[in-house]
């Protein structure tokens, strides 16, 4: 089960990378969140660990709910353009997309010799960190980008709950720190954006 969600959240993290509509790239991470979500409950239930299954609900409110739907209700008020062009071209993604997983399997594999289980889990996570970086780079606007951001976060809460079987509480609170400070963030560049728009105008 374990692995059909892993495989779920690389899957939907390799189609954001080719979506052109800015709120199905929402929706995609928004589903990217939730399969992040639902491992962390799995993995929770399986090692019976109270803090990790909070982590897992809380990550659905907030990372699969709550941040597309403030993402949304952004884009909205400041009238961005819902129709997002990927710089890089459909068919050099469709080469570049592989490559990064089959090097990301090479940097991984001294990682990977160190640890017993779930070595395989570990390589995805980095290969998630490298597909999220190029959703930042091959996207001008704001919005594309944040996305990437956050997907990036998403990729070493992954690595974080594969890797070691389970974080301490304190690091996951970090993170959901980390993410309230970037929503923060997020507001205001849509804010600086927007003023860009009217000026241009």
């Amino acid at each position: 089960m374990v692995d059909f969600f892993i495989g779920l959240f690389l899957a939907s993290l390799i189609t954001a990378l080719f979506t052109t509509r800015l709120y199905r790239l929402l929706n995609w991470y928004a589903f990217n969140s939730l399969t992040l979500g639902i491992l962390a409950l799995l993995i929770g239930t399986k090692l019976d660990d109270n803090a990790m299954l909070i982590t897992g609900v809380v990550t659905i409110i907030i990372k699969a709910i709550g941040i597309p739907y403030f993402l949304k209700s952004f884009s909205q008020k400041f009238h961005f353009v819902r129709q997002i062009q990927p710089e890089i071209k459909v068919q050099y993604a469709i080469m570049l997309i592989p490559a990064i997983l089959v090097f990301t399997f090479y940097l991984a594999e001294p990682i990977t010799h160190m640890i017993a289980n779930n070595s395989n889990y570990v390589a995805i996570s980095i290969s998630s960190l490298f597909l999220s970086l190029l959703l930042m780079m091959e996207h001008k606007n704001i919005a594309p980008k944040i996305v990437g951001f956050l997907s990036m976060e998403n990729s070493l809460f992954l690595l974080g709950i594969t890797a070691t079987d389970g974080m301490p509480m304190l690091v996951e609170l970090g993170i959901f720190f980390d993410l309230l400070m970037a929503i923060v963030v997020i507001n205001l560049l849509f804010n600086r954006e927007h003023e860009e728009e009217l000026n241009n105008d």
